[in-house]
């Protein structure tokens, strides 16, 4: 793109989704650098994994999530609290409140729930078991038709969060903007496509579809796609993706509250569960379910492309794969998972999990979620031969990439702020980070926060 006049900015942002948008907002309102930009290939925010048609929609605190160890669950604890702070004070048309449980079924999860309780209660004290009676005055459908001699026992707590992670995205992009009247220049840069990022000797040069962007230090939030941007400068290289779609069926006036189950050990998937929308209560959706595509974006079948350079597909990749989906437990969850997708039959095999919580739910009920789901890149590393659980960021010379947090949109502010103090630190004086005013505004376990 010779020729082309550059715009020069102090950091650029790649990914219009909730992780750049949220962090467009810290960079813009808690630090005093003066010229950001958020670049987004789509010409909305929150097109992708954010938007309300693509995610499960859920405010994860870990109280529910039976996959989470005490100490995970502690950490997304204070992640979701410090989203919950900003949906209650800037968001509040970004979610709806009620209750959650996760529902225990047969003597033995109902034993590991009692565990789970027992250990978990002091940082969750809100929680509560119920028992039978009590889940069925709350979820009538849950318990009905059920047999009497089976066990069941449920966490419960109304502090249950259905977001609309778009609106949300929006919001952080409308609190970046107001700050344009104390002299910062914000810039949102949309249905742009950076096709290039290069290093230079003072920065980066980033080419896009349109421009030519200039910058001190960038931080790619490109979900999937930050990983051919790092492999393209010579980072995270023992790095593949997975890509693992999840659908869902609906239903309608099934549910009242958010109803998990419990979850499949050594599986980094969600197990089944159902919730309403969080813009139409009335349509319960159950799900996700979980099946591997070889696209990076759903429905985008140009992705397929994309999906071949993040190198999965090397002899270290399918070596990889191999052993992990020679797990046992991984491939017949994998193959259960296919089969859910199949025309006819897929919702008939998918309607016996569904029955677990809704034991007289009808197939009649039940429809498949037609453009409904994305994708989750579910990061593979290819020297350990095994899933990586959990956050995937690669940090390198004044660039950031973030493939995935974990889980998911709920730790957006805190990857935020971490990313946010990583650029502070980057770029130096005289650049800080306004630690009492995130704190008064947000909270954090930072040093300054506890004193």
């Amino acid at each position: 793109m010779k020729g082309v006049q550059s715009k020069n900015y102090n950091v650029v942002i790649v990914g219009g989704g909730i992780t750049g948008a949220s962090l467009l907002y810290v960079l813009s309102r808690y630090t005093n650098i003066p010229r950001l930009v958020l670049i987004e290939k789509y010409n909305e925010i929150a097109h992708v994994n954010s938007h309300f048609n693509n995610n499960s929609q859920t405010l994860h605190f870990g109280d529910i999530e039976t996959n989470y160890s005490l100490e995970k669950a502690r950490r997304v604890k204070e992640a979701a609290e410090m989203l919950k702070r900003y949906l209650e004070q800037y968001a509040r048309g970004a979610f709806r409140k009620g209750y959650k449980m996760v529902l225990a079924v047969g003597e033995s999860e109902v034993a590991e729930l009692e565990r789970r309780y027992e250990e978990f209660l002091p940082l969750f004290p809100k929680l509560k078991k119920i028992n039978r009676e009590e889940i069925a005055r709350l979820e009538p459908r849950v318990v009905k038709g059920r047999n009497q001699n089976e066990k069941i026992l449920a966490l419960f707590t109304e502090d249950g969060y259905a977001v609309n992670f778009k609106k949300l995205a929006e919001s952080f992009i409308r609190e970046s903007r107001s700050v344009e009247k104390e002299g910062k220049q914000i810039d949102i840069v949309l249905d742009t496509e950076v096709a290039d990022i290069v290093k230079s000797d003072d920065g980066y040069r980033l080419e896009t579809s349109r421009e030519v962007f200039t910058t001190d230090a960038v931080v790619v939030a490109a979900g999937p796609h930050s990983l051919i941007f790092a492999h393209s400068l010579g980072y995270g290289k023992e790095f593949g993706i997975l890509p693992v779609a999840g659908s869902f069926y609906l239903a309608n006036n099934v549910l009242n509250g958010k109803v998990y189950t419990m979850q499949i050990k050594k599986l980094p998937f969600a197990a089944i569960h159902g919730d309403p929308d969080v813009d139409n209560p009335q349509e319960t959706r159950f799900g996700p379910t979980a099946k591997v595509l070889p696209l990076l974006e759903r429905h985008k079948y140009r992705t397929a492309l994309d999906f071949l350079q993040t190198s999965v597909w090397n002899v270290r990749g399918v070596r990889s794969l191999m052993k992990i989906i020679s797990d046992k437990t991984i491939f017949f969850y994998v193959l259960k998972n296919i089969l859910y997708d199949l025309p006819i039959i897929g919702k008939r095999i998918f309607l016996k999990e569904a029955k677990k919580i809704v034991p007289l739910l009808e197939i009649s009920e039940l429809r498949y979620g037609r453009g409904i789901g994305g994708i989750r890149p579910q990061v593979v590393n290819t020297i350990t031969k095994k899933l990586e659980m959990g956050e995937a960021k690669i940090t390198g010379n004044r660039i950031i990439f973030n493939i995935t947090p974990s889980p998911g949109a709920s730790v957006s502010l805190k990857n935020a702020e971490q990313d946010a103090l990583q650029v502070v630190s980057m770029l130096g004086a005289p650049f800080q980070f306004y630690e009492k005013r995130w704190c008064e505004d947000i909270g954090s376990s930072m040093v300054e926060c506890r004193e």
